[in-house]
C-alpha cells in the first residue's frame, strides 16, 4: 500500500543571528524558500510552509500554515507541519539548507515503508530536519511540546526510526554539504552558485 507524504518546510525561526529573513535569502536571483519549494513540488503533490507571521508569504505554489504553538521553536514547527499532513508521513526541512538533492529526498521518501521516522544519521549527528516523520509521532511531539521540552529527538525513543549511514549518504553527498544550514550572513557569503544543487 503506498503511503501519501507531504513536503514541509519549516520557516517559522526568528533567524536572529542572520538578522534577516533565511527564507528570503537569493541564491541566483531564486529566493531560498522558492528554491525549496521548486525541489519539494518536484517530488510530493502537497507542499506546507510552516510558518510564524503568514503576512510575509504570498506563495502559490504551496500551502501556508502557522504555528500551533508558538515559540515552541522547530519542534513546535514540527507538530505544525505533521498536523495539517494530509497523508500519513511527511518529509520535513528547515528552510535554509541550499545544497539538498532531490535524489536525496526520494530515497529518504521511498524508505518510509515500516517506519516512523527516516532520518540521516552523518558522523556529526543526526539531522532531525532533513527527515520523514509519521503522523504516529504526534501524541508523543504534543507531550513534549506540553512540557515546553523542546529537542526534538526526544521523542524518537519507542518509535520505529531507521538512521541512514554516513556510509549510503556519502553516495548523494560527495562535497559533504548537503545538510549545511545558512544560520549568518558569514554563512551566506561562502555560497557560490557553482557549489549549489540543482533542485531539478
Amino acid at each position: 500500500m503506498e503511503h501519501k507524504m507531504t513536503g514541509v518546510i519549516l520557516a517559522g525561526g526568528k533567524s536572529s543571528r542572520m538578522g534577516t529573513s533565511k527564507a528570503f535569502l537569493k541564491i541566483a536571483e531564486e529566493r531560498l524558500i522558492d528554491r525549496n519549494i521548486r525541489l519539494l513540488r518536484n517530488i510530493f503533490k502537497d507542499v506546507l510552509i510552516v510558518v510564524s507571521n503568514p503576512q510575509e508569504y504570498l506563495l502559490k505554489e504551496a500551502t501556508i500554515v502557522t504555528d500551533i504553538f508558538p515559540e515552541k521553536g522547530a519542534l513546535g514547527g514540527l507538530y505544525t507541519g505533521l498536523f495539517f499532513s494530509p497523508g500519513d508521513y511527511a518529509f520535513v526541512m528547515a528552510c535554509d539548507m541550499p545544497f539538498l538533492k532531490r535524489s536525496f529526498v526520494e530515497y529518504l521518501a521511498g524508505n518510509a515503508e515500516d517506519y516512523d521516522i527516516v532520518i540521516p544519521a552523518p558522523p556529526d549527528g543526526l539531522q532531525p530536519l532533513c527527515a520523514v516523520y509519521s503522523r504516529i509521532c504526534l501524541p508523543t511531539i504534543k507531550n513534549l511540546l506540553d512540557k515546553n521540552r523542546l529537542q526534538i529527538r526526544k521523542f524518537y525513543p519507542g518509535h520505529r526510526v531507521l538512521e541512514i549511514p554516513a556510509a549510503k549518504l556519502s553516495s548523494f553527498d560527495s562535497q559533504g554539504n548537503m545538510f549545511t544550514n545558512l544560520n549568518t550572513p558569514e554563512d551566506f557569503a561562502t555560497f557560490t552558485l557553482s557549489e549549489s544543487s540543482e533542485a531539478n
